[in-house]
């Protein structure tokens, strides 16, 4: 089959993204520690790969050895195959206490041969209620993609293999808080969640098929590490040439967030009459695309 020349392009670029952050990725054995799950958890092949698994005793998760005060953390996950009902895979950022802020990538499993279900959120000062849902363009349990958060002052753009899909805009002016006080672990899980995860809770984990297997590898997290008071004083001026200090999306990537949006999203907060009846939130007026 032919292809055509913008699928051509495409390709070209996908493949240029998967090597700039192959050589940018870390070591798992450097830069996180896995928390819980009792031996679930393992970091292989001198750290460049980690598996998480699941069964009907307990997940497993990891954190990133250090919290950070805005930055680019990327990625590259392979989801459970098969039937993965009633699981949930994730990836996100997260400050501790009552008031925290978050940022979150969550992968809702589903029963073989339906698509999985992209959740993502956003919370400030403890309050989130910013859920956006998508499905993807792509299978993603057969190979590896890449899954990305850029956080800085201004933005937090939610990526897939390169692709914007969200971006939340800091509208502090408008009275929306935004997470910018909180330095941020990097934490990733895989957990069974059957009671709401797949189709509302109505399909259960079927767990003849357990273990459930999640693969990460090429982490990166490229950002300002900081911890408690030493984050007022840590200037960003320091990074000055990462692209991920004032990274917007141009004109490619909003047509890409449109496109992205218009074909897979799902669910988006800012539509939810029925769930508001006091009314949408103020950000829900301005575009979704700067």
């Amino acid at each position: 089959m032919k292809m055509s020349s913008s699928s051509a392009m495409l390709k070209v670029f996908m493949l240029m993204a998967s090597c700039l952050m192959a050589a940018s990725a870390g070591n798992f054995y450097k830069d996180v520690d896995i928390t819980w799950g009792d031996g679930r958890g393992k970091i292989l092949n001198g750290g460049q790969d980690l598996t998480l698994s699941l069964d009907k005793y307990s997940g497993s998760g990891f954190q990133s050895k250090n919290e950070y005060l805005f930055g680019r953390f990327d990625v590259q996950l392979k989801l459970v195959a098969g039937n993965s009902a009633g699981s949930v895979t994730t990836f996100f950022l997260s400050s501790q206490g009552a008031n925290h802020d978050e940022i979150d990538f969550e992968f809702l499993g589903n029963v073989s041969g339906e698509p999985y279900t992209v959740h993502t959120n956003v919370y400030s000062q403890g309050k989130g209620n910013k859920e956006q849902q998508f499905r993807l363009w792509f299978d993603p349990t057969a190979a590896f993609h890449t899954y990305s958060i850029v956080w800085n002052p201004e933005r937090i753009i939610f990526l897939v293999d390169n692709s914007p899909i969200r971006v939340f805009s800091n509208n502090e002016g408008m009275g929306i808080p935004f997470p910018k006080n909180q330095p941020m672990r990097l934490y990733c899980s895989l957990w069974n969640a059957d009671d709401w995860a797949t189709q509302g809770g109505r399909v259960k984990a079927d767990w003849t098929k357990a273990p459930f297997v999640a693969s990460y590898r090429n982490i990166n997290l490229d950002g300002n590490a900081c911890s408690g008071p030493s984050c007022a004083s840590k200037s960003l001026d320091s990074f000055n040439t990462a692209a991920w200090k004032s990274q917007a999306l141009d004109a490619k990537g909003r047509n890409r967030l449109r496109w992205v949006q218009s074909k897979f999203m799902i669910y988006d907060y800012c539509k939810d009459f029925p769930r508001f009846p006091q009314g949408l939130s103020a950000e829900c007026k301005r575009s979704r695309f700067l």
